[in-house]
């Protein structure tokens, strides 16, 4: 390890110093919080919300579906409101009405322009002005505010039941009949909703920002950007530019130097080592990948549908069983299952290979007993989420066995234990295979970083487990962040570059130190953005400027690395020219071509589009989001796990020839399907939702009327079938070829070599 030494230490620093960040800054979050009042009170004291209702409120909500239903505070679905600034402009205008009428003797909408002005400004003062009491933690509110606050209640509870009267809007809104059937949790989420507005539209103590930092943009109250936002947005512009200049400069003049060119062996050495058990066991693990990926896709293109058609696909009443809230709750678990079981499979096909070609001791019923148990989690996860949305399941335990309505995280709590268990399992087989590679002699710098990437796979699942069923929702998105950004953006991305390096070493197509070093670079550049990068989702989420600032520079220099992936696309491609028993290889290359190409533009171009402060201010919450979100997660995680498999594939199934047809259908189609589906809908439809954002509100942007009377957007959504149909015919060619893979037979010559 000497001869890195110096990057070691580099290393450490950036991973000591960028979690104490998080750490440090967390407290921060815990510390700023909005407060939850005791209570919501008239002028005589009457309770018009408890503290208890405000939780009971996010239980019930958690129930239907949480995220998955609308957002709040801009996390979550896209197809209902943003609840928070739809409530906000319809207690707004409610307010403005009853001023209306009271001084001028007619609704506001038929003021003249002055007068609305003079409105617009006591409902600033209205809304604006804390009257929380720390010392009883009580809100007061006017009469006027709270009748309207009872109108946009009563609104509420007429379109979350099944009154006849808001069925066309439920249809628009893709939720389902009677979607929260009981009155009482009706009432009790209406209390959260409110809760959520109180907190966006009030000034925090002390200053003339509300708790959410004037988020969102709604002019009748004056939310508007902060100074603090365009400053920090502008200083992670410099930034980025900083940090992509500095980073060619490093890596050009020490890729120079360091740079070792290494001649090919004349035989595959992988495949001069004979299969342990365990290896051979992965087959499934590899099935898995491929059906899921299939099931994913489908589920994709019926969420999608409801956007056009929201109770109904092609005419079928799908919404009576499978609602949009669950379709888009399994299309996203879906996800992260089979991404994960493919790095699963990576990584436990490695073990014997680092223990000198042999299976640690059970290793195979290890593999065996792994899978069963994600096939359980699965199972009845899915089963838990179904039985809770059909409102099927006693409210006490959907926490624990339905859903928890946090997106990226919505399996219930005792599955998410299941599955924490699985990976420290996964990581218990891991090392075994390691250990005693790492005790014998020679650099171990490689095997090092390998193994510090698949712990922090394994460990860092847990802060998924931190917060609980009535945990404040900012404290919530900063743990549950923790999981979507450090453990899938994060540890996922550096545990690739070092298996896949650790790959290349072992067939003898990089040296060892061009490995090691590479490895080392990518973990510092990944780091050091990435992990205090994480408050980048936090800017609107009850937190304070602090907050903006970490998360905006270090946001910015996510993407410098992602400059660098041209060369890392080209290395890719190189490698396989250099022995001709790299032939086979030529797929799960392809496939990771395919991950440096969507990591700069999907993770880099579309993410950076909605990083900024400013940027984020007027774009959470709209088609933006998912644009970036489908181009990330599935063109870089979702083509490495794919890689990953083929790879498997090739070696458990050693004289397999993938049939390069339905490979080529497989990876032209994936690419297409995505591409169609981002740059003919997603991201036009982002667009036009932006420009209304900015011009009139994010409530605006996300309501019926808009999207309804804006034909394009309705044209854009139909357009997207297209791109979706051809994905789903890549997913369905990769299943085909990976069923076709596992059901070949070996010559029995190669089996008992």
């Amino acid at each position: 390890m000497k001869q890195y030494k110096r990057l070691w230490v580099i290393l450490a620093i950036i991973m000591i110093g960028s979690f104490t960040l998080l750490g440090y800054f967390g407290k921060e979050v815990y510390n700023e919080r909005p407060p939850i009042p005791t209570a919501f009170v008239d002028q005589h004291g009457k309770v018009i919300y408890s503290e208890a209702d405000i939780y009971a409120g996010q239980s019930a909500w958690q129930g239907i579906g949480g995220m998955s239903v609308g957002s709040v505070w801009g996390h979550g679905a896209y197809q209902a409101p943003d609840w928070t600034a739809d409530w906000i402009h319809r207690e707004v205008l409610g307010w403005l009405d009853q001023q209306a009428q009271r001084q001028f003797g007619k609704p506001y909408a038929e003021l003249a322009e002055r007068d609305k002005a003079t409105l617009n400004y006591d409902s600033k003062v209205a809304f604006r002005t804390n009257t929380y009491n720390p010392e009883n933690g009580q809100v007061t509110l006017s009469d006027d505010r709270i009748r309207s606050i009872q109108a946009v209640a009563a609104y509420y509870d007429k379109l979350f039941g099944d009154d006849p009267s808001m069925h066309t809007l439920r249809e628009k809104y893709a939720m389902k009949e009677n979607t929260l059937a009981d009155p009482e949790a009706r009432r009790q989420m209406n209390a959260f909703y409110f809760w959520s507005a109180w907190a966006a539209s009030t000034n925090r103590p002390g200053t003339d920002v509300t708790y959410t930092n004037n988020w969102p943009h709604e002019p009748l109250i004056g939310n508007e950007p902060t100074p603090e936002n365009v400053i920090w947005s502008i200083a992670s512009v410099v930034m980025l530019i900083f940090g992509v200049g500095f980073i060619i400069w490093v890596w050009a003049f020490f890729t120079h130097q360091q740079h070792i060119e290494v001649e090919a062996p004349a035989a595959d050495p992988l495949s001069l080592v004979k299969l342990t058990p365990s290896q051979k066991s992965l087959g499934k693990y590899l099935l898995v990948v491929a059906a899921l990926f299939l099931v994913q896709a489908l589920l994709g293109g019926a969420t999608a549908h409801y956007t056009v058609e929201g109770q109904e696909f092609y005419g079928i009443p799908l919404a009576d069983w499978l609602p949009y809230s669950l379709t888009r709750t399994w299309h996203i678990q879906a996800s992260i299952f089979w991404i994960a079981t493919g790095f699963l499979a990576a990584g436990l096909f490695l073990v014997p290979i680092i223990n000198g070609g042999k299976d640690p001791k059970f290793q195979k019923l290890g593999v065996d007993v792994l899978f069963w148990a994600l096939i359980a989690v699965v199972v009845c996860s899915f089963a838990g989420q179904f039985i809770a949305v059909k409102g099927w399941m006693a409210p006490s335990l959907n926490w624990w066995f339905g859903h928890q309505g946090y997106e990226f995280v919505e399996i219930g709590r005792v599955w998410q234990i299941a599955l924490f268990i699985g990976l420290v399992l996964w990581l218990y087989l891991m090392l075994r295979g390691i250990w005693a590679a790492l005790r014998a002699p020679g650099d171990k710098s490689l095997l090092i970083l390998f193994t510090m990437g698949a712990a922090a796979i394994g460990i860092f699942y847990a802060p998924a487990l931190v917060y609980g069923e009535h945990t404040h929702i900012s404290i919530m998105e900063y743990w549950r962040w923790w999981v979507v950004h450090l453990w899938v953006e994060g540890f996922f991305e550096v545990f690739a570059t070092c298996s896949v390096g650790f790959i290349f070493y072992n067939l003898g197509v990089v040296s060892k130190h061009t490995a090691t070093t590479a490895s080392l670079l990518a973990a510092m550049m990944f780091m050091i953005g990435g992990i205090p990068g994480t408050f980048h989702h936090l800017y609107f989420s009850g937190t304070t400027t602090p907050i903006t600032a970490i998360g905006a520079m270090f946001s910015a220099l996510e993407v410098v690395p992602l400059v660098l992936l041209g060369y890392d696309a080209f290395e890719n491609w190189t490698v396989q020219h250099k022995a001709i028993w790299m032939k086979p290889m030529r797929w799960p290359l392809m496939f990771f071509i395919a991950v440096s190409f969507w990591n700069m533009l999907g993770a880099g171009v579309f993410g950076f589009l909605i990083n900024p402060p400013i940027s984020l201010y007027y774009l959470q919450g709209l088609n933006t989001t998912p644009n970036h979100g489908h181009a990330a997660l599935f063109g870089v995680y979702g083509f490495l796990a794919l890689g990953f498999s083929l790879m498997v594939l090739r070696y458990i199934r050693p004289t397999l020839k993938l049939n390069e047809r339905l490979m080529g259908i497989a990876f032209v189609c994936l690419n297409l399907g995505l591409l169609l589906m981002l740059t003919t809908s997603l991201l036009p439809v982002g667009i036009i939702q932006a420009n209304a954002s900015i011009g009139v509100g994010l409530w605006w942007a996300r309501s019926v009327e808009f999207l309804e009377q804006t034909p394009i957007i309705h044209t854009l959504r139909w357009v997207r079938t297209i791109g979706d149909f051809i994905f789903i015919g890549g997913a369905a060619a990769y299943l085909l070829q990976m069923a076709v893979g596992l059901m070949h037979k070996e010559p029995k010559a190669v089996e008992k070599a």
